[in-house]
């Protein structure tokens, strides 16, 4: 009996202290504390700043960064819903792809939504974050993410740059592991992504594999994707003459700007979690996407 015991002793006390094992003992086992600015610098080394376009404000937004870190929910947008649902769920760090303040306050009154969330921000101690174009033009960011979602391999930014040194690009393009007709290429696409419709001009008349995608607005690189041999290219918004021109060229396929983005948070759950382990991570339950489909 004494030897059975001891035997589930040393089980117990093995299990306990695995380093991979994540349902540690509290008395035993403890995560250091984590600051926000050791969040938010893990998120900027994955994602630069200088990657980010000369008309962007990423980085922070709102709060303090020596703050402890309570908790950190991942969204696409900031308003006042996903502060509320930060402070229900005990976060007091919300991280962003678009960023709360593209433009500077001349004042922060209760007259828009950006400085009602704004004030409800910083009345409740919560910090806020952003990583919009540089996570965009980020090696394994949101381009890489909407092709992981297709399945697309053999992934690579198109017309890419060089940002101190760092390789980096506005899109990229892949291939699908077997060549779609359009229509069964669109179905793919819609599933993937969950949306209820996608724009497309004239359905290609020739099989799809080689796909070149843009997040968002994308439509600036669409000429770019044609010159790279795609036979289509997913974006998240177009201008309506963009459609003209490219008939049986390239199969376009537009999904909107929050559904191309969508998965953006899952880019930022895996840093925090890799970076900096034991800070709790939410992924949203609120869409702030303000299309309706009806």
């Amino acid at each position: 009996m004494d030897k059975i015991r001891e035997n589930q002793a040393n089980s117990f006390l093995k299990y306990i202290f695995f380093p991979g094992n994540l349902f540690l003992c509290g008395f035993c086992c403890t995560f250091a504390a984590v600051k926000i600015k050791e969040v938010l610098s893990a998120l900027e080394r994955f994602a630069p700043l200088p990657l980010q376009e000369s008309w962007d404000n990423a980085g922070l937004q709102v709060g303090l960064t020596e703050t402890e870190v309570s908790g950190a929910l991942l969204c696409l947008d900031v308003n006042e819903k996903i502060v509320d649902e930060a402070i229900q769920k005990g976060c007091n760090l919300i991280v962003s792809h678009h960023p709360l303040l593209f433009r500077g306050l001349k004042t922060i009154s209760d007259l828009t939504d950006v400085q009602r969330t704004v004030m409800k921000a910083i009345t409740q101690g919560i910090c806020v974050v952003s990583m919009h174009t540089n996570m965009d033009n980020a090696k394994d960011g949101v381009n890489f993410k909407i092709a992981e979602k297709l399945g697309l391999q053999e992934v690579r930014f198109f017309a890419p740059k060089t940002v101190d040194g760092i390789e980096a690009g506005s899109g990229v393009i892949g291939t699908l592991a077997e060549p779609l007709a359009a229509d069964d290429f669109v179905k793919a696409v819609k599933k993937a992504f969950d949306v209820e419709c996608a724009m497309c001009n004239e359905l290609l008349r020739r099989p799809i594999q080689k796909v070149a995608i843009c997040g968002g607005a994308g439509d600036f690189l669409l000429d770019a994707a044609l010159a790279e041999g795609a036979d289509a290219f997913i974006t998240g918004e177009m201008h309506y003459h963009q459609y003209f021109g490219y008939e049986q060229r390239i199969q376009i396929c537009v999904i909107g700007h929050y559904q191309s983005e969508q998965f953006t948070s899952e880019i930022f759950r895996d840093i925090i979690l890799r970076e900096c382990p034991g800070v709790k991570t939410c992924i949203a339950d609120t869409c702030t996407n303000p299309i309706l489909y009806l």
